[in-house]
């Protein structure tokens, strides 16, 4: 991708990995992604972002930032985090610009330092803190845990520009890089909030917050499509997909279960029913079958997560750890849970189900039940008052 002019003074040096297909191990990708860096030409030059670290990105960052420039000539590179797809190339610009100030948040210093395994002064910014580039104000807003402990926001003021980091972006790659121009990529912007912003809800809205009376003419994120068209409609959806839930007169109770032969389905109606007996709200989905698309909001606003797998060679199904394995990209901490299940041989699928909700930091009140093969109707009355409890816990 060759350098090119986004506004008077404002340049995307950056660069499109259009065959990327897994992003940060946890996301797979079909329309690759894009690592977008931003050049001010001012009278104190900035870049705002580097790219990732491969060499072939550094090589292609610097190539196009000394098509504009001479790196000697770069007063500062803003980093609105420190996540390596922002600053692979933070080491080889620095010794191209060594005279180049870094620029972080407060929190930032202390990953820049060992980013970069050497003693740095970077410029720490807090909330409100304004650089002076001369001709130009960069404006900081700080972020934290949106989505990294150090992530912070940059608005350059003249020119009404939002760098709003990962925030807003998405892993969608077209060449043509502006939201009116490229295809529709919707899904890939929410999909990207529901991987990566959407464990860190609350604080995003309190961003979005910050957000609010400032003059956004365009939305310059790091990944992604350039938003310039109505960039407020993004900012809404981001509200709209953040905003808290509503809370609920009847605590709420999921239960999610998988059943090779129908035992630990006969446990989970029996449980479910007992939930229902506790005046707990009770929804039950048979996971094996496939999860409905609106599961994870189910879980979310959910207060307790009851979860049934039978063992299978010493271990709960396979798709009841796809289950707990999605719950990193929701808030689950402080849920209420519990595991239960059917089992021939050895049973250790329950306990083991029961570990994990508990290292995710769900309350575990009660032991997990277990049955042997065929639940009896005593075994249904012991699982129906297991649901009673549960009710209580809530």
């Amino acid at each position: 991708m060759k350098p090119f002019k986004i506004l008077e003074d404002l340049y995307y040096v950056g660069m499109l990995d259009p065959d990327r297909k897994v992003f940060d191990v946890i996301m797979p990708l079909d329309r690759g992604t894009t690592y977008n860096s931003y050049l001010i030409q001012a009278e104190k030059v900035a870049i705002v972002e580097t790219v990732t670290v491969t060499p072939a990105a550094q090589e292609e960052f610097l190539s196009n930032v000394r098509a504009l420039v001479n790196p000697k000539d770069i007063g500062y590179v803003v980093l609105n985090h420190l996540e390596p797809d922002h600053s692979g190339a933070l080491e080889i610009l620095l010794a191209q610009a060594p005279q180049a100030r870094v620029v972080v948040s407060r929190s930032g210093e202390h990953f820049v330092k060992n980013l970069l395994n050497r003693d740095v002064q970077p410029l720490r910014m807090g909330d409100g803190d304004s650089l002076d580039l001369g001709d130009k104000t960069l404006r900081f807003i700080t972020a934290p845990f949106v989505h990294w402990p150090d992530t912070m926001l940059t608005y350059l003021v003249e020119d009404k520009v939002l760098f709003p980091c990962d925030f807003l972006g998405c892993h969608f790659c077209d060449p043509r890089l502006y939201d009116d121009l490229v295809e529709d990529f919707r899904y890939y912007f929410r999909y990207y909030f529901d991987v990566i912003m959407r464990p860190y809800k609350e604080y995003s809205f309190k961003a979005l917050k910050k957000l609010e009376g400032l003059d956004i003419a365009l939305i310059a994120p790091s990944h992604g499509p350039i938003l310039r068209t109505n960039p407020r409609q993004y900012i809404e959806r981001y509200r709209e997909w953040a905003r808290p839930s509503e809370p609920s007169a009847r605590k709420k109770a999921l239960v999610l279960y998988a059943s090779a032969y129908g035992n630990t389905r006969r446990m989970a109606e029996a449980v479910a029913r007992g939930l229902g007996d506790g005046s707990a709200e009770v929804e039950i989905f048979d996971i094996g079958q496939g999860w409905p698309k609106e599961m994870l909001d189910k879980i979310e606003a959910a207060d307790g997560l009851v979860i049934g797998s039978p063992t299978f060679v010493g271990d709960a199904l396979k798709p009841i750890w796809d289950l707990l394995s999605s719950f990193v990209t929701i808030k689950v901490k402080g849920k209420v849970g519990a595991a239960f299940g059917s089992y021939g041989w050895s049973g250790e699928g329950v306990p083991l189900v029961e570990q994990r909700l508990k290292d995710l930091k769900l309350k575990v009140p009660e032991p997990g039940i277990r049955v042997v093969l065929t639940p009896t109707e005593e075994d249904l009355t012991n699982c129906r008052e297991f649901g009673r409890r549960l009710a209580q816990d809530l």
